[in-house]
């Protein structure tokens, strides 16, 4: 999307609300399809700015529709490693080369949504240490690369979480990893003052794409809605690669 008009805004609004839907209902978070999708319109420098941004108004979003399930516990937890972990990995984007990061984020997500397709009563002890390990992984990858939600998502799968439970406990430990990292972004100028006019239309899309994926939510089973997750998971590792090559 080189200019900024009518049918770009169009463009992008679809594509901002379909990412967020599919993550309401994944349970990770609209980041890892706003993410893989965006890179194809924008520099990754923008695409971090935006997907920060985007994830902030989507976790507030999110907090109010899901406030009933969500588990303080965890979110203690996985919020704390999470958020400093986001903070270091922000940063490193300020110095590093990052022309491999979603080639490995690709190839880890791919491994990982098989590995629980193959092995699918596996679960993590639901420990402060596996907790905290899952946070700041998740964490450090969303600073750095713009999505850990699935890592979150997959970690909190495995503790065998109610789908509701998930997706509000995850929104809350997003968003102070969302706060924090775009902060950086910003403070470094990843969004050109042209770019600010997608903020409204981030805004909607994912106060809009969280109530729909709420409704959604709430007509597929548990069973089904793991594999939904895991399935979401394996395509966006697709899409990470084939957006690398």
């Amino acid at each position: 999307m080189s200019e900024t008009n009518y049918s770009g805004l169009f463009l992008f609004f679809i594509l901002t609300l379909l990412s967020e839907i599919l993550g309401t209902i994944g349970g990770f978070g609209s980041s890892l399809f706003f993410v893989s999708l965006s890179q194809f319109f924008f520099g990754f420098q923008t695409v971090l700015a935006l997907t920060g941004m985007l994830h902030v108004f989507s976790n507030v979003a999110k907090i109010i529709l899901f406030r009933k399930t969500i588990d303080w516990k965890l979110v203690l937890w996985l919020g704390v490693s999470s958020t400093v972990l986001a903070l270091a990995g922000s940063l490193l984007t300020t110095i590093a080369n990052l022309q491999y990061a979603h080639l490995a984020l690709g190839v880890f997500l791919i491994g990982f949504s098989v590995f629980f397709f193959w092995k699918p009563n596996f679960k993590i002890n639901p420990s402060i240490k596996n907790s905290i390990v899952g946070g700041s992984i998740a964490g450090f990858l969303a600073g750095f690369i713009g999505t850990g939600g699935a890592i979150r998502g997959l970690v909190l799968t495995s503790f065998n979480m109610e789908k509701t439970f998930l997706v509000g406990t995850s929104a809350a430990i997003d968003f102070g990893v969302d706060i924090v990292r775009t902060i950086v972004y910003l403070e470094n100028n990843y969004l050109e003052k042209s770019m600010w006019i997608l903020v409204p239309t981030l805004i909607f899309a994912s106060f809009l794409g969280s109530y729909l994926g709420k409704i959604l939510l709430a007509k597929i089973s548990q069973e089904t809605f793991r594999k939904v997750l895991l399935a979401l998971v394996l395509i966006m590792g697709l899409f990470l690669i084939a957006g690398w090559a």
